[in-house]
């Protein structure tokens, strides 16, 4: 089958289209011809060696993927050949077919084209369960998210908003500020105009955020101390700024907060199946409805990965990045 392979290392490493072995099928796997794959940040740094796929996952990059399901394992009774679904991948995104574990499955509502839903998994079920299961962000509270432009925040924006939750996103310019109020988010801070933790304050009226989504990881970590509420939980989901860094204690102790460390690619099967569950039980009937949607800046052959991973690489785009791996039809 077609997929993408990465030829050179490190920061020389590109991608070209090869063939690859057609993925093997587990008793409790579906197979997918895959119609549109999605671009991750995760993506990019598999390319330069630095996220290497989970034990037993597909060296093939690409955490997500929509299509048909074309076989079943022996052991899945709730899907069959022809169901339009969107996957969760540890990997193989990227190639013309691909093979998940059938709880890692989301059913593609009949509006919604596959090619969108290629972009719907990795970033609608990391904001659903960094900011509602492990952070718990409380109806009528604050969420403060970072890159409000990207993947992770437009979906972000959109499940706060469906969930009744304010946020203030950051984003780089102020074309994305303006989408990103249009897409339902309260406040939205160009980060390249200063320091934003004030401004936060500023605009909770002194009370600061309840959760924090972040990707950036050191470089903000004092001003989030200062800009979150009292109980207040800081999720770290990346670290696009640095790992290390100081950290005030005493912060911690007279705020009562709680900083979270979490990744989705390597938790096992069952726990992605409780994560998607968990997605459709409270956003399933906005999903089905429209009222969110994968944001999609723009779709290029699958033959034009690289030009795609420039493009998220350069943060030119608002929402996802998508490949087109066959024709819907």
């Amino acid at each position: 089958m077609q997929a993408i392979q990465v030829v050179g290392q490190g920061d020389e490493a590109r991608l070209v289209l090869g063939e690859a072995p057609e993925p093997e099928l587990g008793p409790e796997e579906v197979r997918i011809d895959v119609v549109a794959t999605a671009i991750n940040r995760a993506d990019l740094m598999q390319r330069r060696g630095l996220y290497p796929p989970p034990p037993g996952a597909s060296s093939v990059l690409g955490l997500e993927c929509a299509g048909l399901i074309s076989e079943v394992g022996e052991r899945v009774r709730e899907r069959t050949p022809g169901d339009r679904v969107a996957a969760l991948l540890p990997g193989g995104g990227y190639a013309e077919q691909a093979v998940v574990h059938a709880g890692s499955l989301i059913s593609v509502p009949a509006d919604l084209s596959l090619t969108e839903a290629a972009g719907l998994p990795e970033v609608f079920l990391t904001c659903s369960l960094n900011l509602f299961q492990l952070a718990g962000v409380p109806e009528g509270g604050w969420a403060l998210v970072h890159g409000g432009g990207s993947g992770i925040g437009t979906a972000a924006i959109q499940l706060l908003r469906e969930a009744a939750v304010r946020s203030v996103v950051t984003a780089g310019s102020e074309g994305k500020c303006a989408r990103c109020l249009e897409l339902g988010a309260d406040i939205a801070l160009n980060y390249k105009e200063g320091e934003f933790a004030q401004k936060v304050l500023d605009a909770t009226e002194g009370r600061g955020v309840d959760v924090v989504l972040d990707s950036i990881g050191a470089p903000y970590l004092a001003q989030h101390l200062t800009c979150m509420a009292t109980g207040g939980r800081l999720v770290f989901i990346g670290l696009m700024g640095g790992a290390r860094t100081e950290i005030n204690l005493g912060s911690l102790l007279a705020k009562r907060l709680t900083l979270i460390g979490s990744t989705l690619r390597t938790r096992p099967v069952a726990e992605k199946a409780e994560i998607v569950k968990a997605f459709l039980s409270r956003f399933g009937d906005a999903l089905a409805k429209g009222r969110i949607v994968p944001i999609v800046d723009r779709v290029l052959p699958l033959s034009e990965a690289q030009t795609a991973h420039d493009i998220l690489q350069a943060s030119t785009h608002f929402g996802k990045v998508v490949l087109q791996v066959r024709d819907e039809s």
